[in-house]
C-alpha cells in the first residue's frame, strides 16, 4: 500500500520518503505492544528449562521472602537470574546445589494457586516446597516451632444455615453457643463446613476435605535434623523451638485472630496450625500429581497471645520454617543425585 504512493517511474521526493517512513512506523505501532515481551519471556523460560528440572519454592508474605534473601541460602543463576511472568518474578538459581525456582505468591489461596499453577505449567519443576508462617491452634505448639503437616484442609467454604440441625453429623459452628453470658439461639444461625471439589488426572472429580502432602517427601522430612533459632534481633524465646511432624493444618482466606474459633478448629478437626495458603498449594499440586510438602513456622497463637508476639516473632517463624525447607531441599537433591548415578551405572 505504501509503495503505491511512490510511482516507480518517478524519483521519490524527500517528502514522499518521509511519508513512507511515517507509514512504516504507524504499521509497526499497530502490532500488539506485549508481543515482544511475551516472545522474550518464552525464550527465557525455554532457556531456564534447558538447564534441567528444578524444585519450586513458594512463600506468601514479603517477610517470608525477605528471610530467604537475607539468609544467603539461594544462589542466583548468573546466566538468567529471574523471569517476569504475569506480574510475578520467578527467581532462578540453586540451594545446596539443587536447581530452585522461587516466587512470592502473595496472600490467600487464589494468589497461591495461580503462582503454583504457573510454576507447574510453564517451568520444568519436579515438585513444590512451600514454607511460611502460621498461627497455632494447638496448645502444644508455640512460637518458633515448625509444623510439617501430613494433612491440610480448606476451612473457609461453608453452607450458612438459619439453624443448626440436631442430627447433623458433620462439623458445624453454631453462633448461639458463643452468646454472652449464656449460649442459646442466634440470628446468625450456624455454618456447615463444605468439602472441596478435587479434579485429578485420570480420576473422576471427588469431594474431599483433607488433602495429604506427598507421602514419600513426608518420610524424607521426618528424618531431617534441624536446630531451630531461639532468638531474633529483638527477642529471645525461653526454650529452643522444635520441628513437629504429622499434624493437621487448615487454610482460609482470612487472618485468624480469634481464640475461640481457633479452639473450635482444634476441637472439631484436630487442626494445629492455621494459615491462608497451604491448602491451595497442596490442592493445586495434587491435581497433576506433582509432589508437595509444607513447612509452617508458628508466629502467633491465632488470637490467644499478647499483642506483641505476632510482630516481634514473625521473622523468627519465617527463618525457622525456611531452615527446615532448605534442609529438605538439600536432602532431596542429594537423593536424586544418588538415584541418577545408580541409573547410569545399571
Amino acid at each position: 500500500m505504501a509503495m503505491a504512493l511512490i510511482s516507480a517511474s518517478v524519483a521519490a521526493t524527500p517528502l514522499q520518503v518521509l511519508l513512507f517512513a511515517l507509514l512504516l512506523a504507524a504499521s509497526a505501532s499497530a502490532l500488539p505492544a506485549q508481543q515482544p515481551d511475551m516472545d522474550r519471556a518464552r525464550w527465557q523460560v525455554d532457556r531456564v528449562n534447558r538447564r534441567g528440572p528444578s524444585l519450586g519454592l513458594v512463600m506468601s508474605y514479603v517477610d517470608e521472602a525477605t528471610a530467604l534473601q537475607a539468609s544467603g541460602y539461594f544462589t542466583p543463576w548468573r546466566v538468567l537470574p529471574f523471569v517476569d511472568l504475569y506480574g510475578r518474578r520467578f527467581h532462578i538459581g540453586s540451594i545446596r546445589g539443587v536447581n530452585v525456582i522461587h516466587a512470592l505468591t502473595g496472600q490467600r489461596r487464589l494468589n497461591a494457586a495461580v503462582t503454583v499453577q504457573t510454576l507447574i505449567d510453564v517451568f520444568s519443576v519436579s515438585g513444590i516446597v512451600h514454607y511460611g508462617t502460621a498461627g497455632s491452634s494447638n496448645d502444644s505448639m508455640s512460637f518458633g516451632d515448625v509444623s510439617v503437616p501430613k494433612l491440610v484442609a480448606y476451612t473457609g467454604a461453608w453452607t450458612w444455615k438459619k439453624f443448626r440441625s440436631p442430627k447433623e453429623s458433620s462439623a458445624e459452628l453454631s453462633f448461639g453457643e458463643y452468646n454472652i453470658p449464656n449460649g442459646g439461639e442466634n440470628l446468625l444461625g450456624s455454618l456447615k463446613f463444605r468439602n472441596e471439589e478435587l479434579y485429578s488426572v485420570g480420576k473422576p472429580m471427588e469431594e474431599v476435605f483433607w488433602l495429604p502432602v506427598d507421602s514419600a517427601w513426608f518420610k524424607v522430612a521426618e528424618q531431617l535434623k534441624v536446630k531451630l533459632e531461639r532468638c531474633n534481633d529483638t527477642f529471645c524465646l525461653p526454650t529452643t523451638p522444635q520441628v513437629v511432624y504429622g499434624l493437621k493444618g487448615a487454610s482460609a482466606d482470612m487472618f485468624l485472630d480469634n481464640a475461640e474459633y481457633s479452639k473450635f478448629l482444634f476441637r472439631e478437626f484436630g487442626v494445629s496450625t492455621v494459615d491462608e495458603e497451604s491448602a491451595a498449594v497442596v490442592m493445586t499440586t495434587t491435581s497433576p500429581g506433582v509432589p508437595v510438602i509444607v513447612f509452617r513456622g508458628v508466629s502467633d497463637l491465632a488470637g490467644g497471645e499478647p499483642t506483641w508476639s505476632s510482630t516481634s516473632l514473625m521473622n523468627l517463624a519465617s527463618i525457622n520454617a525456611l531452615k527446615v525447607a532448605v534442609e529438605f531441599i538439600g536432602t532431596v537433591g542429594k537423593q536424586k543425585s544418588i538415584e541418577s548415578v545408580q541409573r547410569s551405572n545399571n
